[in-house]
């Protein structure tokens, strides 16, 4: 294919990743949760690779660095709104997961339109939110698969461990954004007033 090379390769695999979010969410839809467990693994191991390859080799690329985060909320949303309307997670658990998201792609439309550009960086807390996320929705498919003593362990993992865990690290990543990016665009702001409004030096001439 003409114009691919291996730098390309991690936004395939991202790529890859994002085809297999309607098979898991049908799969999971259908109580398949065997089968949406293993492509679920398939899309954690993807994410780990890409993330791997980009960093090891340098194949990074601000699309890269768009996509990939961009996969990982697609498919933990589309899984949550499943489980959601199963009854396997509660409400309040969805709510706070689907909010935080929400405010942090929200936040950044925003912040591009006012300001420019947005290069979010994962923090430590993010990150641990995005893991957890994956790992307990591991751990309710476990649950469901009726793998006898796994299963009833992972049953009581999840709740309330997991949900009470995940709403922790969901609310402190969401405000860990909102502080940032609202204190980098007061930065901004105070920078523009103060060269619109400071000394004629500091201005452009006409």
């Amino acid at each position: 294919m003409a114009g691919l090379s291996l730098a390309h390769l991690p936004n395939i695999i991202t790529v890859g990743r994002i085809l297999l979010v309607l098979p898991i969410a049908w799969l999971l839809w259908h109580t398949r949760y065997l089968d949406a467990f293993v492509l679920m693994l398939i899309a954690g191991i993807s994410d780990a690779l890409d993330g791997f390859l980009a960093r090891r080799f340098g194949w990074m690329s601000k699309f890269g660095a768009t996509l990939d985060p961009f996969a990982d909320k697609v498919l933990v949303a589309a899984v949550f709104v499943v489980f959601t309307f199963q009854g396997h997670i509660p409400l309040w658990v969805a709510i706070i997961v689907l909010v935080r998201d929400f405010t942090i792609v929200a936040g950044a439309g925003v912040y591009k339109v006012l300001y420019e550009e947005v290069e979010i960086s994962p923090t430590f807390v993010s990150k641990a939110n995005t893991a957890m996320q994956i790992v307990m929705l591991l751990l309710i498919m476990l649950g469901l698969m009726e793998v006898e003593v796994f299963s009833e362990i992972s049953r009581q993992l999840v709740d309330p461990y997991c949900f009470y865990i995940l709403a922790v690290l969901g609310m402190a990543s969401g405000l860990d954004y909102i502080f940032t990016w609202g204190s980098k665009a007061y930065r901004e702001d105070k920078k523009r007033k103060l060269y619109k409004h400071g000394p004629a030096s500091m201005r452009r001439p006409d």
